[in-house]
Order: structure tokens, then C-alpha cells, then sequence
């Protein structure tokens, strides 16, 4: 299993099968703490192993600098299993995160539980905007 994931502003599943994605990114500024973010859309694709099939159920948590869940989401995807004459089965991963608050500037990390494995997804950096850092803030 091969998985990549992305923070971006807009990501759809074209009418040709593709995963379309915009505005990639891993940081956001803030002026204060606790700040709030209205929408972050978390994409990405999962390329299953050629042997896994069915009901294969996930967990995605986007956790803090302490390790602690922000937001959770909790789904599932219907695989088939694939002969090698054919590509390995792929799910595209598009979750809109809402009305994110972030008690404090630093790292905040996608973790992905699926099939059994603990996967580390990408960082996004809440950072204090840039008139606070000029001010010796951070």
C-alpha cells in the first residue's frame, strides 16, 4: 500500500479519473491563539496492494504539538482485488476539514491508521502572522 496526502485549498475526482489538486501547502499564519481556520481540504491517493480487497476501514487524525486529535475522521473504502494485468486499485481521499482551531502556534500532523499500519502524514506550521513576528512575537 502506497499512500500520499496533501493540504490544499480544492482538490475533485475529474470525469476522467483524476485526482485534481490546488493550492498545495503546509503553512498558515495567525494573529493570535487560539485561531480559527474556516476550511483546510485534505487530499490524496491510496494505491492498495494487489491482494487487499473489500471493506478496508481507516482512521485519519490530525493531532497537535502535544499529540493530542483536533479532528477526526473515521471512513472506509470498498477495494477490489486486482490480477497483475491490471493497476493496483486506488482510492482518491478528499476531506474537507472545518472550523479548525489551533490553541497554539507549531506542528500540527496527519496520522493514518489503516490496514493495521500507523501512517505519518504531512505537517501543517501555524505560524504567528508576520506584523507579531516583526514585533519579537512568535
Amino acid at each position: 500500500m502506497n499512500i500520499i496526502l496533501f493540504f490544499c485549498e480544492n482538490a475533485t475526482t475529474g470525469s476522467d479519473g483524476k485526482l485534481n489538486v490546488n493550492g498545495i501547502f503546509n503553512e498558515l499564519y495567525a494573529s493570535g491563539f487560539p485561531a480559527r481556520q474556516e476550511q483546510v481540504i485534505l487530499a490524496g491517493i491510496v494505491e492498495w496492494d494487489r491482494d487487499e480487497g473489500g471493506k478496508r476501514p481507516f482512521t485519519i487524525h490530525l493531532m497537535d504539538p502535544d499529540e493530542n486529535p483536533i479532528f477526526t475522521i473515521n471512513g472506509y473504502s470498498e477495494v477490489d482485488a486486482r490480477p497483475h494485468f491490471r493497476p493496483p486499485a486506488r482510492t482518491h481521499l478528499i476531506f474537507p476539514l472545518e472550523n479548525l482551531v489551533f490553541t497554539s502556534p507549531g506542528q500540527y500532523q496527519i496520522r493514518m491508521d489503516v490496514a493495521g499500519q500507523r501512517i505519518s502524514g504531512p505537517s501543517l506550521y501555524l505560524l504567528r502572522s508576520s506584523l507579531e513576528k516583526e514585533n519579537g512575537d512568535l
